[in-house]
Order: C-alpha cells, then structure tokens, then sequence
C-alpha cells in the first residue's frame, strides 16, 4: 500500500536574474555553492542563500537501503543530522546519521540510509544546527521475494524553457508509483534564446545562467533553475528515483571524445565532462557509479545503462557524407558503400567492452535466478527506425531551403537502408546485435526502455529475426517532437507511414507530451502513455492514453 504523501514544499524562492553576470564574474566570485551565490548582488539575503532552499529527494533504493539527497546552503562546513521514520510525525527514529555540506560538493549532501526493511515506505528529513528542518520526502526501498505488481513512472526530456513540468505534476497527484526512472535530458544546456528560440519560450520559464553551460559554475546554477520548478520538486519529494544522464545534461550529442555542441572555443572537452558530471552527482539523488543493477525481488532486475560518456564512438552523419557529392547516383553511391562498411564495424561501441560484458553477465545472472523480465534503463531507442522515404520526397519539393537539403539527405538515405537517427542504437548496429543476442543468450524477458526523441513509441524489437524483446519509449516531458518540425505532416498520417515503413514498430505518436506509467507484473509487462493537456501552462489535466502490453516470454507487444 502506497504512504500518504507528506505536505507539499514551500515554494523554492525565485532568486534575482543573473542575466548581468558573465561567466569570468562568476567564476571571481567562487560558486561554488552558497558562498559565491552570496556574494552576487543583490543574492545574500535571498532564502537560498541560506539553509534549506531546494527541497529533498531520494533515489538508488536497495532492498535495505536508500540514498537521501538535500542542499544546505551555508558559508563553511555545516553539519546536518538526517532521519528516517515509518510516519511522518517522527514518532520512531528508524535509521538516522549526520552528513556534513560542504563547499567542495556545492552543500549538496547524499547519506545512504541502511538497515531498512524491503518494500517498505518512509518518511525522512534533514535538520540544520539552528534546529530548522528540511521539507519532509517520502521513500521506499525495493521489495524482496515474490512480488506481485510494481509500477514505473518514466520520464524524459525536460527542457524547462519549453513549458510547464505537467507530467511531473500528474505523477505526483497521482501518488501511484514505486518508483521513479529518468532516462535523461533532465535539463538542456543552450544559452537563453537557442532551444527554445526566443519565439517559443514560454514566459517565467527561464533557467540560469542565460548562458550555455560550460564550467562547474554554470552546470550548478543550471541544475539549481531546475530543482526550483515546484512540480519537479514535489515529486522528487514523494518517489525514490533511478536516474541517468543521456546528452543535453553535457552537451548536444555528446559521446565519449566530444559532442555537437562543444567546440574548442569552448575549453577542453575532458574538462567540461568531467564538470558536467560532477555537478549532475552533486545534485541529484545518484551514486557515482557509471551503471548499476537493481533488484526488484524475483519480479524484476533493472539494469541502468551509461550510453553517452564512457565509451561512446562518435555518431557518424549523413549529410557529412554527402558533402561534395553533386549528383543523386553520386550519393547513392557514397550511401550504399557506407552501409557495407564503416556502418557495420564491429569497433563500433555505445557501451564499450566492461559494461557489454557486464550486462550480458547480469542479463543470464538474472534468468538463472528466475528473475521474471530483464529492464534496461538506459537512453537511447533502440527499435529499427527508417525515413519514410515517400512522405520525405513529398515534403522536400515544397520545404524551404534550408530544410530541403535535409529531407532529400534523409530520402535517400532511407532508400539506401539507413536509420533516420544516427545518434540511437540504430546508428550502432553491430553492438545492438550484440547486446540482443545477450538478451536471447540468457533467454531474458527483454524489456528496454528509452527517451531521448521527444516521441513515442513501441517496437518489437527483433535479432537475425527471431524476436529479441519489447521496447517503450517515452515522449518528453516538455521537449517538442516531430509536430514541431514536420508540421505540415497530419499526426495520424505521421504515424501510419512510420509504422507502414518500420516492422519493428508497432505504434507511435509524435504531437503529444507527457510520460508513460509502467507496470510489471509476473504474467506481462503494460505501458500507459499520458499525455497532458499541454506545457504552455500549469495543469495536470490529460489529454488522453495509450495502452499496449506483452505477455511474459513472448517478446511481442499487442494492443492493451
């Protein structure tokens, strides 16, 4: 049985505009947390400046333990004392310690509470040495033994310039949830006025700094714009968490050696991952460690995936190999020689060789045990997805310039049996082949799911065809998709010539926002999609579902 929800926070304040500040004035000024936040103008008084000033969460939950996250802004080392309950009056200490905010971490704090018992909700808190207390979080740790029904709300791409966080609020209304997974895109790291452009930002949603983040400092107060969004924060309050980054919290397209968006203007690229990294371990409710496996008692294993910064081979780009080419047999050409070649090498990685082996060891691990289905929580699709080359060719004679290029590029590379997106599993074949045939190895109940487009979707997905597994992919929570740029495009026509085109998929919808509420049981796996009304403004109203399930052993979806 689910615990009530303790009371919502106080509103986080709204700290000044830093709009004036360049990044060489942050930088003198030291934020590195509550001491150089203090020192800007206008900030010392400001709430967040001092104590408490951006809620709790939880995440990493154990079978006996769960780490406990809050920030403590202070000017020196501050001792805090946590404490975890059964209720939320703090009647019975159940598990309690001291965690001190340092500067060095930004007064972020992370205590891992033990000695829990198994599938059981708590309340915890944090007290500062004044004796002022913390907003009050609700957790839980994973069961033990049989399970019979464990539910996943799933997020993604949430780019806060873009809109209200309504999913975030309809999953914390709807106080259902075991669980909480966020495949990535937590925050969007361009400069005010990219993504959004200034036309499609929504008023009062402006994150800080304004500009792109680059250095610790940056990656900090971006962080910081976030986790003062109340819905994200009323949320984070009542579920544990299971997160992992996928691009944007570094840069566009990022993979181990560089990114799209970083250029040597910028820095080091070493530098500024590592910098990305730390502030996303400072501030949210994560261990350090690059992937992990969780375990739900003999329901589930849920495996969480590093796929960006590790081990990533740079995406190869189709319109970077036509360049030069002038005619269309010239392009074919270059095409079909690429996909018997540089497309398929095995060196190719997502993953790289220590997390593949891994996986593939958990994968059969779980099965032997009798773990029912084998989750990867982890970014990127992983469903074969093609172009519809027909809509593509139609598009372009009428598409201005700009965009012409692009979708005759994509035409063709479709008709040469190309991906669409170079940058998902699709532009890896060779380390999804041999991810799948891990998955068949250990005759897993394979279950992906994955963010990072904005969309939905639901792929059988398929291995030198025999079926392999399932996938859900979860659309953004705030991020536009393909309505936005393929407009002219009816959504129920967007949708039938994607599914006409790819056997893989199964179902899609690409105009609509919101998150996926997924359930397991032992005889099937089911997705809801909810869609909400919209992000322009605050509101937890839906504007419909979607349903589709797959029985256990089948690796076939079919309609809910």
């Amino acid at each position: 049985m689910t615990a009530h929800p303790p009371a919502s926070p106080d509103p986080c304040p709204t700290l000044p505009s830093l709009a004036a500040m360049d990044r060489r004035s942050l930088l003198r000024s030291g934020v590195a947390g509550a001491a150089g936040l203090a020192a800007l103008p206008g900030l010392a008084s400001a709430k967040a400046a001092t104590g408490f000033g951006f809620g709790v969460a939880s995440g990493e939950p154990g079978q006996n333990s769960v780490l406990l996250w809050t920030r403590y802004a202070a000017m020196q080392d501050t001792a805090l004392t946590w404490e975890v309950s059964d209720d939320d009056s703090f009647t019975a200490i159940i598990a309690s310690g001291t965690a001190i905010a340092k500067p060095a971490h930004d007064f972020c704090v992370k205590p891992v509470a033990t000695g829990l018992e198994p599938g059981t909700w708590y309340f915890y808190r944090f007290i500062g040495p004044d004796g002022g207390m913390s907003d009050i979080g609700r957790t839980r740790t994973l069961p033990a033994g049989a399970v019979d029904r464990f539910r996943l709300g799933v997020f993604s791409c949430s780019n806060l310039g873009f809109g209200y966080f309504n999913a975030y609020g309809h999953a914390a209304q709807d106080n259902a949830f075991d669980l909480i997974l966020h495949l990535g895109d937590y925050f969007y790291e361009y400069n005010d006025g990219r993504y959004p452009s200034a036309a499609q930002k929504v008023a009062g949603r402006a994150a800080w700094p304004d500009h792109e983040t680059v250095v610790l400092a940056d990656y900090r107060l971006r962080h910081a714009s976030y986790r003062a969004d109340p819905d994200l924060r009323r949320m984070t309050q009542l579920y544990p968490m299971i997160l992992g980054w996928d691009d944007h919290e570094s840069a566009n397209d990022s993979w181990t050696g560089g990114a799209e968006n970083h250029d040597p203007g910028e820095g080091d690229w070493g530098a500024r991952k590592r910098a990305a990294m730390r502030a996303y371990r400072e501030w949210l409710p994560v261990s350090d460690a690059d992937y992990a496996a969780y375990e739900v008692g003999d329901l589930a294993t849920l495996f969480r995936l590093e796929t960006r910064l590790g081990a990533r081979s740079e995406q190869f780009s189709v319109e970077k190999l036509l360049e030069g080419k002038g005619s269309a047999d010239q392009m074919t050409a270059a095409l079909d020689a690429f996909r018997g070649g540089d497309f398929v090498t095995p060196e190719r990685t997502i993953l790289g060789t220590a997390q593949e082996n891994w996986l593939a060891d958990g994968l059969k691990a779980s099965r032997i045990s009798g773990t029912v289905w084998q989750v990867l929580v982890q970014q990127v699709l992983m469903g074969k997805l093609a172009s519809p080359d027909s809509l593509l060719e139609g598009l372009a004679a009428a598409a201005p310039a700009d965009i012409k290029s692009r979708l005759q590029a994509a035409a063709l590379a479709s008709k040469a049996g190309l991906p669409l997106n170079m940058d998902a599993w699709d532009g890896y074949p060779a380390a999804r082949d041999r991810l799948l045939a891990s998955a068949m190895n250990a005759d897993a109940n394979l279950l992906v799911l994955a963010g990072d487009t904005h969309n939905a979707w639901a792929f059988d997905l398929a291995h030198d065809s025999a079926r392999a597994g399932i996938e859900f992919g979860v659309q953004g929570v705030t991020s536009p998709g393909l309505e936005t740029y393929l407009g002219m495009v009816p959504p129920k026509i967007m949708q039938q010539s994607l599914v006409g085109r790819n056997a893989e998929l199964q179902w899609a919808d690409t105009s609509q926002r919101g998150y996926m509420a997924v359930e397991l049981t032992p005889t099937q796996a089911s997705c809801e999609w909810r869609f909400v009304s919209g992000v322009k403004s605050r509101s937890v109203a839906l504007a419909g579902k979607h349903r589709m399930v797959s029985r256990a052993g089948s690796n076939q979806l079919s309609q809910g």
